[in-house]
């Protein structure tokens, strides 16, 4: 199911539900346009609705709506995410390492829409260790900008954006450092973690580096341990884990981020536990 179309029907499902509450087959019916098989209409709203905070079933697989732990927030459709990755002359953001390379790649509505790159001038040597890790050389900093020369177009593409990275607390320690030494000032960003995400979502992953996430999802890194080639894959990454999130039901950012942070178990459909008929109920033939 693609973005889009899960925010329509769990917006759909809200709605309907703000009248009162529902039984799983009229949502099924109403929400979902499914009749038929009652097993496979339940199972259908339970994994649109079933791991999301607003929506409660009882016993009796009826559906209340409570915004209580998270209002709905924007759709995911319509958020505007800046995919970074920095390269850096070492692991120290406030001590005296810097970026010697940046690039964002920028996400909407399921799909990259802008890409921005450049190489940096530190200021300083970089490591052995760093040029052969990354191929960066010296040389090639020389006649690149400083920082300062390109914070400003920096934080215009973080501006209204949420931050995503593969480690996103490394990257937006260095990008939030640089900012903050060229202009005083660090944009209020929402962050996501991809590696966060994939624990999340891709929990049979034993190990979440951004080789074996890539490779996960079929996905090839051009230009492995270069800003633009480690932003791009880990932007295609996202697009997949959106893809996952939409399976799951989950439609605005606000209960994305409830999700990663809680760990609170998925409802899961149970025909054996929740009834499908209600005293007085009677499905509507068609």
């Amino acid at each position: 199911m693609s973005i889009g179309r899960d925010a329509s029907l769990v917006r759909q499902a809200a709605e309907r539900l703000a009248s009162g509450p529902t039984h799983t087959l009229d949502l099924a019916r109403d929400v979902l346009g499914l009749a038929g098989h009652d097993g496979a209409a339940s199972a259908a709203v339970f994994q649109l609705l079933g791991a999301d905070p607003r929506f409660m079933v009882d016993a009796r697989g009826v559906w209340t709506l409570d915004s209580t732990p998270t209002p709905f927030g924007a759709p995911l459709s319509d958020v505007r995410f800046a995919v970074v990755d920095v390269e850096t002359t070492g692991q120290a953001s406030w001590g005296e390492h810097r970026i010697i390379e940046i690039a964002i790649v920028e996400v909407q509505g399921g799909e990259i829409v802008d890409e921005y790159q450049t190489l940096v001038n530190p200021g300083m040597g970089i490591p052995r260790m760093i040029v052969g890790l990354t191929g960066i050389t010296p040389a090639m900093v020389a006649q690149a900008p400083y920082f300062d020369h390109v914070a400003s177009e920096v934080e215009s593409r973080l501006a209204g954006r949420v931050f995503v990275a593969h480690n996103a607390t490394f990257d937006w320690s260095f990008v939030s450092a640089e900012l903050l030494r060229a202009s005083g000032d660090v944009p209020a960003v929402s962050k996501l973690c991809t590696v966060r995400m994939c624990r999340r979502l891709v929990p049979q992953l034993r190990h979440r580096n951004l080789d074996v996430v890539s490779r996960h999802f079929g996905i090839d890194i051009h230009d492995r341990h270069r800003a633009y080639g480690d932003a791009l894959a880990t932007a295609r990454v996202f697009l997949r884990l959106l893809d996952e999130v939409s399976g799951r039901g989950i439609e605005d950012f606000a209960t994305l981020e409830w999700y990663l942070k809680r760990r609170r178990l998925q409802k899961r459909f149970d025909p054996q536990q929740y009834s499908l008929e209600l005293p007085g109920y009677r499905r509507r033939r068609r």
